[in-house]
């Protein structure tokens, strides 16, 4: 995040579509627009070398929850998150979600709000609670983006789907990220 300047904005703004700079210009503080654009950049990147065949920049449609995707590509997927302390892009040939986040403190109110309470005595049980707390929290976010509904379904049951999901911590710099992809039997 050492690049998050005003003059980077600038050199990315003109890298992506206008959809995206419409997007990014949105938000009031420059790391905003420069994690909203950088993950763009990171994403076509991603994509020129999978798929060359796409025109760049892109441009994407949304569904009902306002999960991106290409019209034109549905055999492409994709998935972008982040956060003060870091990016995540994910592309694959079948449904994927991503989130990353810093770690934060949950006050009780948030805690009754989003985690069950096998997840609340998990967390109070670790050594690390705020860790803890961020890698359910990354591992719920990224299955609902996943099955492309945002925080529209009970973050209670979140985890008990049939989707896969992998995680990473990293303590040094404060933050946790996961993966979800639908588990298929027979598959790794």
């Amino acid at each position: 995040m050492e690049q998050c300047t005003a003059e980077e904005v600038s050199r990315m703004l003109p890298l992506v579509s206008g959809q995206r700079r419409e997007q990014a210009l949105k938000f009031r503080f420059t790391f905003g627009q420069y994690a909203c654009l950088k993950a763009a950049v990171m994403l076509q990147g991603i994509i020129a070398r999978m798929r060359p065949d796409i025109p760049l920049p892109l441009t994407f449609n949304y569904n009902e929850h306002e999960k991106p995707f290409l019209a034109d590509h549905p055999d492409l997927f994709f998935n972008i998150s982040h956060c003060k302390n870091g990016i995540a892009v994910v592309v694959a040939n079948h449904p994927v979600g991503i989130d990353i986040e810093s770690f934060r403190d949950a006050e009780h109110g948030l805690l009754e709000m989003t985690m069950n309470p096998e997840e609340r005595q998990q967390i109070a049980s670790s050594e690390d609670p705020t860790a803890e707390f961020t890698r359910l929290w990354t591992r719920k976010e990224a299955v609902l983006k996943l099955r492309g509904t945002g925080i529209t379904d009970d973050l209670h049951t979140a985890l008990s789907g049939p989707e896969r999901v992998d995680t990473k911590t990293n303590l040094t710099k404060q933050y946790a990220w996961s993966v979800a992809t639908f588990f298929m039997p027979g598959c790794s």
